[in-house]
């Protein structure tokens, strides 16, 4: 899962310069330990992470790098973490990106992601056009795709929808083509709002409002049939209370950007709230799962 400062979960673009790789490895290697550790290193001179199956890993400008700092910082984690440092060559991260990480997503022979620049693609009943920048969501990450299968099966016409953390706007943007009446796009990131504003005209999509700003938005907002949270556990936990304050009555939130292990503590919070746990999808650790009111 790559991602940029200071959205948290953002894909990973580089300018065209040298860039220094830190590797960590976790004990225990947890989502919350990992969460708890690109919140430090975001205090830091680290500009962009990408989280591995083991590992880790976090890019900042050659020459940035002040390892007795990072020492320092590892000492007050409450778990323990080992790094290595390796120089990364002078190339263009951004083309390099472009040719080996965003490729035609095609999921379930229905939806098709892809960007500007691809040439060679399937056909598919939903095309979704997404310039890359720096805001998360490409369908590449489990997240995003088991998000959009949930969405390719949900009867989506007349809803109105609330896509928190917007990202690229890719969940919206596939709520529009399948028939709901107004999408509500909000992130924290000024690269996502853009972004999101762009991908939506890119695609003729006209029913999607963007927006600035956190779950403090929702305060005397309309309320939605459904709400998309593809964030983290911590903030999923933070915020559902208010996810759930504007869902009408028989709405959905859909929520996903957490493990597995993650599961029963939201679930908690979702039974405190009155909501019921729904339909689960899972894939490699990561889970997008239905709560209903």
């Amino acid at each position: 899962m790559k991602h940029t400062k200071p959205s948290g979960r953002n894909e990973i673009l580089f300018k065209k310069m040298k860039y220094t790789k830190v590797t960590f490895i976790l004990s225990p290697d947890t989502q919350t330990n990992r969460e708890i550790l690109t919140a430090y290193l975001s205090q830091l001179e680290f500009e962009a992470f990408d989280e591995a199956a083991s590992e880790i890993q976090a890019f900042l400008p050659a020459g940035k790098a002040d390892f007795r700092v990072i020492e320092q910082m590892i000492r007050e984690l409450p778990f323990k973490a080992a790094f290595s440092v390796s120089e990364m060559p002078d190339i263009n991260w951004n083309e390099e990106w472009e040719k080996n990480y965003f490729q035609p997503l095609l999921i379930r022979n229905e939806c098709l992601v892809r960007a500007p620049f691809h040439k060679d693609f399937p056909g598919a009943r939903y095309e979704i056009i997404i310039e890359p920048n720096m805001a998360f969501g490409t369908g590449n990450h489990e997240t995003t795709s088991l998000m959009i299968e949930h969405l390719l099966e949900l009867d989506l016409t007349g809803k109105t929808v609330l896509d928190m953390g917007c990202g690229t706007g890719i969940l919206g943007i596939l709520a529009s083509m399948r028939g709901c009446q107004e999408v509500t796009a909000i992130d924290i990131d000024q690269w996502a709002f853009e972004g999101t504003i762009e991908n939506a005209k890119m695609n003729g999509i006209g029913n999607l409002r963007a927006f600035t700003g956190d779950a403090g938005l929702l305060t005397g907002k309309q309320k939605f049939d459904i709400i998309l949270a593809n964030i983290q556990k911590n903030v999923i936990l933070s915020d559902l209370e208010a996810y759930a304050s504007v869902l009408n009555d028989g709405g959905i939130i859909l929520a996903s950007g957490f493990y597995q292990d993650d599961l029963e503590a939201i679930i908690g919070k979702a039974s405190e709230l009155f909501l019921q746990k729904g339909m689960l999808r899972e894939k490699n650790r990561w889970v997008a799962c239905v709560f209903m009111k």
